[in-house]
This record gives C-alpha cells, structure tokens and sequence, in this order.
C-alpha cells in the first residue's frame, strides 16, 4: 500500500514518469519493424511521384541528380542521429513538444504544440486526405457529386476510418501500418521494375552517355533541387513521438531512425534510376505526371490506373502514420495545461491518447469541409505555412546544444558521433531550408496578401495563447523545475 502512494505521489509530480510507468500513460509495445513502418510511411508520401521530374529539371544530368538524392539521405541520417540522442535520452510522447520545452519552456513549446495541431499535423492530415481523394476519384469517381466533392467525400472518409482505427489501439493502428508501408514499398519496387522491364525489351539503351554530357548545374539551381529533394525525405523525425512507446526504445531508436533512411535512400535511388532509364533526364524534366508516364509506356494504358492505385495508397499510408504520432503531442500539451486538460488523458486498455485522436479527427474533417469550399487555396494555405515547420524544426537541433550544455549529466545511451560537427550540419541546412521557405512563401500570394501573413498568423495566433492560458497547477510545478532543471 506504502509503495503504491509512494508511486502514485512520484506520478503526480512528475509528467515524464507517469507517462512511462504508470498505466494512465504510454507503455512499451511497439516493436522495431512496427517503429520503421510508422517512419518509412510517413516519409515516403505522394512527393516520390512528382520531386524526381522537378530535381531531373534543375539538376540536369544524372550524376548531379542521382548526387542530389543521395545527399539527401545522408542529412536526412546525420538529422536523425541527432532526433535518436534526443529521443534516446528524453523518451516521451511530445516527441519535438517535449525536447523544445525542456530546452526553452514552456511558452515556446506551446506556439509549436498549436502550430502543430493548426497546420503541420492537421492540415498535412487533410491536405493527404485530399491528395488520397484526387487519385481514387479519378479510378472510381462518385457520379452523384460534383467533381470537386468527389475528393472531399472521399478525404472524409479515410479520416473517419484511420481515426477508428487508431482509437481500437496503437496494436491496430501499427498492425494497419504494417501493412500499408508493404503495399507501398511494393508499389515503388513495381515503378522499379517498370524500369527493368523497358531495358529487358530492348526498346532502351543505357541513359549515361546522355547524363555525362550535360554541364554542372548551377548553385542556386542544385540548391532549389535539394529543397524538393529533403521536402521528400521528410517525416523521419516524427519518430520521436513513438520513443516513450518503443520496447528496448534505448537501442531500437537508433535502429529504426537510421534503418529508416537506408531504406527510403535505397528506395529513392532505385525508384529515380527506373525513370531515368524509362524517360532519359529530358523526358523526367518534360514530365508532369511521371511515374504515370513510365508505367504507361511499360504496360500500357493500364499503367495509369496503377500508378493512381499507387499514389492513393502512398498518401494513405503517410496520413495514418501522421494520425498515429500528431496526436501524442496534444496528449503531451494536456499533461502540461490545465486548460487542456482533457487532451492528457490515456486510454490505457488501447495505449492511446483516445480524446487527442478525437480532436485531431474532427479538426482534420473541419479542415476538409473548408477545402471543399474553397478548393485549391486551401493547399496553397497549408504548403505556406511550411517556414513554420522549419523554424521548429531548426529549433529542435538546436536544443540538443541547449540540453547538451545544461544537462551535462543527464545519461544519453547514445551520442551523436562527430559533435559538435554533425548536429551544426543538420541546423545549417535546417536555416537554408527556413531561409528558402520563407524565400518562396514571400513571392507568393493568397486572397490578395503575401503567403508570408499566413504563417505569421499562425505564431501569432499561438502566442496569444500562451498569454491567455492559465499558469500550470501547482502540482505540475514541481516537474517543471525537474523539467528544467
């Protein structure tokens, strides 16, 4: 009885230790191939269908191209050798929520907990849901609605089914990604094997006296290549939100971060050589709609069902794994604010943030309502706020510097090879990519005003909350010193 409110005491005022041991909070059931299902299908989404023409036009030959890629999986693994000392030494369910808050507080933590409730996690949730509708409505179209509701109908309804999904357990959302990063690493390999089947015929020969004519590209022009090329890698860091639930997480973060981006890599090399071969460097930059355009001259008509089968399950697959990690940040926010209280509760039988999914489902099928009103601005007004990820993103690297320095003690079973090296590469190219965003966002417009204004809206909208939440309750005011200690 003793050891029990002696527990339940240490629980109470301290968030990190409830949340790994008591079962109000996540526990240990995921295992390794079940963690790199979440990450490959996050990253590998529908951008594998359409980067590769764009980084073919800008880079020009394929050397540079096929460099291009494979630089892009080499930060994308010194990126993740710095999430895997993170979310090896600080486990916990906010993933990027909880390293921010111990590096900067809680004030910050909360703008990116909103941001990312707002945009980055909900808006690219329904933004899939949208991408998911667009190629199923063009194999199986729903006669009864106009055109434009044909997406949103269908958007709706992966949401509402993913969300089910998701609140019978993390056992059944993981199992359901297990599956569908199969069926789309199979659809790549297909694209791949497109490629083996047009040489096998004997209609191509070898692309490489044509890529080693082309010159160098130039620097901005291989620098805007790289853009595309990481926005393509990205997700991988979402792994961190699965730390606290990860079984021998100390070791198996680690594995499944970098197994993770060898995969995707491989993946990515493969699936752009099968276009270069299909198409030629020419052909790729032409495209519009290239891995249609490869399997249509591979297979026939039929290749371009396939390819909108392919792309519908891609999309899919990256919206359940967002499902499965955006809505442990919520969870983490309500831990911490007693406003948001409700969000921090855990269904224990399932291993799940029940009500945080909940939300997250219905803010996303807001979010879908409004872009069936509004059409394509309603992509537009997602993609700019992407300065905003990469400021976050930028300010997660730089916490590890923050935490290294603070918390000298604090145990880390894994160290970032090569600090401070590595970890100011990764920030370095975090800065160039905010710097880019920002770049594009500015020259655009939206409703008559500078895409710049949605993303400041967004911040802006985030710390008006942090002025008008109430301060945490006094039983979180120990942790927080913990926190911060």
């Amino acid at each position: 009885m003793g050891d029990r409110a002696s527990a339940g005491s240490l629980a109470a005022s301290d968030p990190a230790f409830s949340a790994a041991t008591t079962p109000a909070g996540p526990r240990a059931v995921l295992g390794l191939h079940e963690a790199i299902a979440i990450i490959v299908g996050i990253v590998i989404g529908a951008g594998i269908f359409k980067a590769p023409a764009l980084v073919a036009g800008m880079t020009g030959s394929a050397p540079w191209m096929f460099g291009a890629w494979l630089l892009g999986g080499l930060i994308s693994l010194i990126g993740a050798l710095c999430y895997a000392e993170l979310a090896t030494a600080y486990p916990h369910a906010g993933g990027d929520y909880h390293f921010l808050r111990r590096a900067f507080g809680r004030p910050l933590s909360l703008v990116f907990a909103w941001a990312r409730f707002s945009v980055i996690t909900t808006g690219s949730i329904a933004l899939l849901g949208f991408v998911f509708g667009d190629y199923l409505a063009s194999v199986l179209p729903l006669t009864a609605l106009t055109p434009g509701w044909n997406s949103a109908v269908y958007a709706a309804a992966a949401v509402a089914v993913l969300t089910w999904a998701n609140l019978r357990g993390i056992k059944t959302s993981s199992g359901a990604q297990v599956l569908l990063t199969a069926v789309e690493v199979g659809g790549l390999l297909l694209i791949v094997i497109a490629g083996l089947f047009l040489i096998g015929d004997g209609s191509l020969t070898p692309r490489a006296p044509e890529a080693a004519s082309a010159g160098a590209p130039s620097l901005s022009g291989f620098g805007l290549a790289m853009v595309f090329v990481l926005l393509t890698y990205g997700g991988w860091n979402e792994a961190a939100y699965i730390s606290a639930e990860l079984r021998d997480q100390r070791r198996n973060m680690v594995r499944a971060l970098v197994l993770s981006i060898l995969i995707i890599t491989l993946l990515y090399l493969l699936v752009a050589w099968a276009y270069w071969q299909g198409l030629g460097i020419a052909g790729m930059a032409a495209s519009n709609a290239i891995a249609a355009d490869l399997l249509t001259r591979a297979f026939g008509p039929a290749g371009g069902t396939v390819i909108s089968i392919l792309v519908a399950i891609a999309a899919l697959t990256s919206m359940n794994a967002t499902m499965i990690v955006g809505a442990r940040t919520n969870y983490a926010c309500g831990q911490d604010w007693p406003l948001l209280a409700r969000l921090g509760e855990w269904d224990a039988e399932r291993n799940t943030p029940a009500v945080a999914l909940r939300v997250q489902g219905i803010a996303a099928l807001l979010l879908i309502a409004l872009g069936g009103f509004v059409g394509g601005g309603f992509r537009a007004m997602v993609e700019f706020t992407s300065p905003v990820f990469w400021l976050f993103f930028l300010l997660s690297g730089i916490a590890l510097f923050v935490l290294r320095r603070r918390e000298p003690h604090t145990p880390r079973p894994f160290s970032v090879p090569l600090y401070p090296l590595l970890p100011a590469i990764f920030c370095a190219v975090c800065a160039y990519m905010l710097w880019s965003s920002l770049s594009y966002v500015y020259s655009q417009s939206l409703g008559g005003l500078n895409a710049a204004w949605i993303g400041v809206a967004v911040l802006a909208i985030g710390a008006l909350l942090v002025v008008f939440m109430r301060p945490p309750l006094p039983s979180a005011q120990p942790a927080a010193s913990a926190q911060q200690s």
